[in-house]
């Protein structure tokens, strides 16, 4: 298992391949349907983003209610295609890692080609186990939202796979 270091550097970004396992570790931001549908208003009226995308990797996930000493309850992978509406758009503007569970259209596995990016499989089920690897948690924005508020995640050796790489091999086709 490979250990990668967020935000991810091109050269990491580059070398990885579809299947293999990474553990990641940083910053990690959190956003499904609600949250990525405001940063794409956001742009189309040309204001700042509440974190520089440049670079950076998003989670697609709901969180639960964090337990005493905890940071943040369990914290698995909510569905990928729900989000593929705006993933180009946030690929043309920085972003380079997406993790989350499923396939992706046609149309992001492009656009993951065209911007030199990745999308990471998170294991289904594993909850639990990714709020183990949580150390910190902030909200950005969009608190209204409640618990699918934009988040910021610091983690420690979340384990993924990768399910496209950025020249688009994929794990969903054979």
């Amino acid at each position: 298992m490979r250990r990668i270091q967020l935000p991810i550097q091109e050269s990491d970004l580059l070398s990885l391949n579809a299947f293999d396992q990474v553990l990641l570790s940083g910053t990690l931001y959190v956003g499904r349907d609600q949250v990525h549908s405001r940063l794409i208003d956001l742009l189309e009226r040309h204001e700042q983003l509440p974190f520089k995308v440049q670079g950076q990797a998003i989670y697609y996930m709901g969180p639960s209610p964090a337990p005493e000493g905890f940071p943040l309850g369990s914290c698995g992978p909510t569905t990928s295609a729900r989000m593929d509406p705006f993933a180009p758009r946030l690929l043309d503007e920085g972003l380079r890692v997406m993790v989350g569970k499923g396939p992706r259209s046609e149309e992001v596995v492009a656009s993951i080609i065209k911007n030199r990016a990745i999308y990471l499989q998170a294991y289904g089920g594993c909850g639990a186990l990714y709020a183990s690897t949580v150390r910190k948690v902030r909200t950005l924005a969009f608190a209204s939202l409640g618990p699918e508020a934009l988040l910021e995640l610091e983690v420690e050796d979340f384990p993924v796979i990768v399910a496209i790489d950025s020249r688009g091999k994929s794990v969903f086709t054979r």
